[in-house]
C-alpha cells in the first residue's frame, strides 16, 4: 500500500540536517525523492537514515549547463527543497523566481538557520545558536548550571526539519485549491521560537519563574525530574497528578503524613531527598517491574539502543531495520496508507536516474561530456 504522499515529486538539494530530515520525513511517507548532490562531494555513510534510500544524481551547479539541469526536473516536480543561504539559489539560477517560471505550481522549500530576512540572515550558525535565540534553550537545564543543549533536537530537527515537512504539505493542500505553488520559508529559529508556545503562555499566567531549574517542568519539582537507582542508571519520574503522585508514594514505600504536600514548595527539597533515597535503594529494573501495571508515572530512562529493544517499542514497531543498521520507523501512522522506510536506493546510473525524469539518452550523454552531470 503506497503511502499517503505517493505521486508527490521531490528534488532535493543535498543540505545538511533538517534539510534532509525533511526529506526523508517526506520519503517515508510516500514521495518521489530525487537527491541532487554536489559532483565530487564525498557520500555519507550508506545506512544514514537522513540520506539514504532515495536515489542521487551529481550536478555542478557552477557549470553553465548545471542550473539547468535542476530547472528541468523541477518541470516534473511538486516540491523543491535546498538549504542554502539566503540569496545563493538565485546567483546559482535555481531560485523562485527561476523554478516558477519553469512551473508555477512548484512548492519551493527552503531551510534556513536565521530565515530568508531579518538582520542576521547571512550569518552563520548552528542549532543551538538558533534555539538560544529563540529563547528555547534558556529555560532546559538544572539550576545553578548553564543551559544545557538538547542535542541537535529542538533545533535541526524539531524546528527545522518536521516544520519545513509540514509547510510544504500545507503548502500542496493549499495548491489543490488555487493551482499556484509558493515559497515556504522555514527557518529553525522560528521553529523552535513555536515551540515555546506554551511556555510563553505559562509565564503570562504567572506559573513560570525567570529561574531556570525551579519550575513544575523543568526539574524543578520532585515529582516531575529523574532519580539516580541502585545501579547507576536513571527513571524518570511524572506524577503531576494528585492520584498519580499518592500511586507513586505508594510503589517507595513512603508514608504522605511523613512529607511536605506535593505542591509546598517550601517542602520541595526534603520531598527531593526523600524520594531520591527511596529510588536509590534498588535497581532500574526493579523499579519498572514495581511500577508496571500502575499509573505512578515512572518510566525508565533508556539509551536508544535499549528503547529500540524495550517490549513497548518492540510491540509498536516502533523501530525497524533497514541495511542492517536499525533506524526509527516512520511516524505518524495511517490506517489506510501507511508510511515506509524504503531500503537502500537501487545502484542505478545517473542515466537511468535522469530517463526516469524525462532526459533522453543523448542529453545525459551531452551534459556529462560539458561536465555539468557527474
Amino acid at each position: 500500500m503506497p503511502g499517503p504522499l505517493d505521486g508527490v515529486r521531490v528534488v532535493e538539494i543535498a543540505s545538511a540536517a533538517p534539510g534532509p530530515f525533511a526529506c526523508m520525513v517526506l520519503a517515508d511517507l510516500g514521495a518521489d525523492v530525487l537527491r541532487v548532490d554536489r559532483a565530487g562531494k564525498r557520500r555519507s555513510h550508506p545506512s544514514d537514515p537522513l540520506t539514504s534510500g532515495r536515489p542521487t544524481v551529481d550536478v555542478d551547479l557552477k557549470t553553465a549547463d548545471g542550473p539547468a539541469v535542476v530547472r528541468r526536473l523541477v518541470e516534473r516536480a511538486d516540491v523543491l527543497v535546498e538549504g542554502f543561504r539566503p540569496g545563493v539559489a538565485e546567483r546559482l539560477g535555481i531560485g523562485p523566481q527561476d523554478c516558477h517560471a519553469v512551473n508555477p505550481g512548484l512548492v519551493y522549500g527552503r531551510m534556513t538557520g536565521w530565515g530568508q530576512s531579518g538582520p542576521l540572515a547571512e550569518r552563520a550558525g548552528h542549532d543551538i545558536n538558533y534555539i538560544a535565540m529563540a529563547g528555547a534553550l534558556e529555560p532546559i537545564g538544572p539550576a545553578g548550571h548553564p543551559p544545557v543543549p538538547p542535542l541537535n533536537l529542538l533545533g535541526d530537527f524539531a524546528g527545522g526539519g518536521l516544520l519545513l515537512a509540514f509547510g510544504i504539505v500545507a503548502a500542496l493542500y493549499e495548491r489543490d485549491r488555487s493551482g499556484r505553488g509558493q515559497v515556504v520559508d522555514a527557518a529553525m529559529v522560528d521553529g523552535a521560537a513555536l515551540l515555546t508556545a506554551w511556555l510563553h503562555g505559562q509565564r503570562a499566567a504567572g506559573h513560570w519563574s525567570g529561574d531556570r531549574g525551579d519550575n513544575l517542568l523543568d526539574g524543578g519539582a520532585p515529582f516531575y525530574t529523574t532519580y539516580e537507582t541502585a545501579d547507576g542508571k536513571y527513571v524518570s519520574v511524572g506524577a503531576l497528578e494528585r492520584r498519580f503522585y499518592a500511586q507513586l508514594l505508594a510503589g517507595l514505600q513512603l508514608d504522605p503524613q511523613q512529607l511536605p504536600a506535593q505542591y509546598d514548595r517550601s517542602g520541595w527539597p526534603q520531598l527531593r531527598a526523600a524520594i531520591g533515597a527511596a529510588f536509590r535503594q534498588r535497581t532500574r529494573a526493579e523499579w519498572e517491574e514495581i511500577f508496571a501495571g500502575t499509573d505512578a508515572c515512572v518510566a525508565p530512562v533508556l539509551s536508544p539502543e535499549e528503547a529500540a529493544n524495550h517490549p513497548h517499542m518492540r510491540a509498536r514497531e516502533t523501530f525497524v531495520e533497514v541495511g542492517g543498521m536499525r533506524r526509527p520507523a516512520p511516524a505518524p501512522r495511517f490506517s489506510r496508507t501507511p508510511g515506509a522506510v524504503r531500503g537502500q536506493a537501487d545502484a542505478a546510473s545517473h542515466e537511468a536516474t535522469l530517463t526516469a525524469w524525462g532526459f533522453t539518452q543523448a542529453e545525459v550523454a551531452e551534459l556529462h561530456q560539458k561536465g555539468a552531470v557527474a
